[in-house]
């Protein structure tokens, strides 16, 4: 599959959600290789899959700027994507995306990704997957649920 982003950088959000409703692999099926941070890795704290290319940010100044606003895991996802771009970000911190918008960066939340999943037809149906999601202690707004449903035509 052809990628629009050289460097595809995920967090931790979207790591423990998607490994928590068994569908990790959809980051591989979709992007072929994702990137994430040392700091993020850390906070995942389960075995990272190998397709997942694990590097540390070199401009720990940035990072530690960036720490004053949001959490360390965003804040290294985002110092990443300044030293990789183009790239896009996976974020689902409100802060985080705030910032990364303010910042001008690329950025899509976990579920943007699953609706590309289904858009690109790696996945048949998104219903399915959201309700899973629905069963964790991810809490998104029924509103954004609907919207990824219209969206993806369902």
């Amino acid at each position: 599959m052809q990628q629009e982003f050289e460097t595809v950088i995920a967090n931790t959000t979207c790591f423990i959600l998607l490994d928590k409703i068994s569908e990790l692999n959809l980051l591989h099926k979709l992007f072929g290789s994702v990137t994430t941070t040392t700091v993020i890795a850390e906070e995942f704290g389960r075995p990272i899959p190998n397709w997942v290319i694990v590097k540390a940010v070199e401009n720990l100044h940035q990072q530690e700027t960036l720490e004053l606003e949001i959490d360390p895991g965003e804040a290294s996802a985002i110092a990443l994507a300044f030293e990789t771009q183009p790239a896009l970000l996976i974020l689902d911190d409100s802060k985080a995306r705030k910032m990364a918008e303010r910042l001008h960066l690329n950025y899509s939340g976990t579920l943007g990704i699953l609706l590309k999943a289904k858009q690109s037809g790696i996945i048949s149906a998104i219903k399915p997957i959201l309700q899973k999601v629905q069963s964790t202690n991810f809490r998104y707004s029924g509103k954004v649920f609907q919207q990824i449903i219209e969206l993806a035509d369902e």
